[in-house]
């Protein structure tokens, strides 16, 4: 993937805790980083119609559409995409999220310096 600058890199937050959300935007934009939101996996799916995310950063455990059925279906929409998908979870198995199409898997509660790492190893030239 190519370097983004932090002002061009378009995020998207997905969790169906508030709290959690406010989190991780709190975090993201230490870094430097803006982010939209969605609190379900059927609004991160409406959102990707109307805005092109480089990355997501998707709950896994979520009422209505849970995080991986959620990647599996933006997987099959978007295939043509080169988007990042991350789990973020307090209690994931991570061989379910890579198998679901996600590129990663970050435990919750994130730090500042896990987070870095993460969008580094994604998205700036080695």
């Amino acid at each position: 993937m190519p370097l983004h600058p932090s002002s061009a890199l378009k995020i998207l937050v997905v969790d169906d805790n508030s709290l959690n959300r406010k989190v991780a935007r709190a975090t993201l934009k230490h870094l430097g980083y803006e982010a939209d939101e969605a609190t379900s996996g059927r609004e991160a799916l409406t959102a990707l119609e109307t805005k092109d995310f480089d990355l997501i950063f998707m709950d896994v455990q979520m009422p209505e559409m849970d995080g991986l059925e959620a990647t599996r279906k933006i997987r099959e929409r978007r295939a043509d995409r080169n988007l990042a998908i991350v789990a973020l979870t307090a209690d994931g198995d991570r061989d379910a999220c890579l198998a679901s199409g996600m590129n990663e898997h970050m435990n919750k509660p994130i730090s500042i310096k896990t987070l870095k790492a993460m969008i580094d190893a994604l998205f700036v030239a080695a």
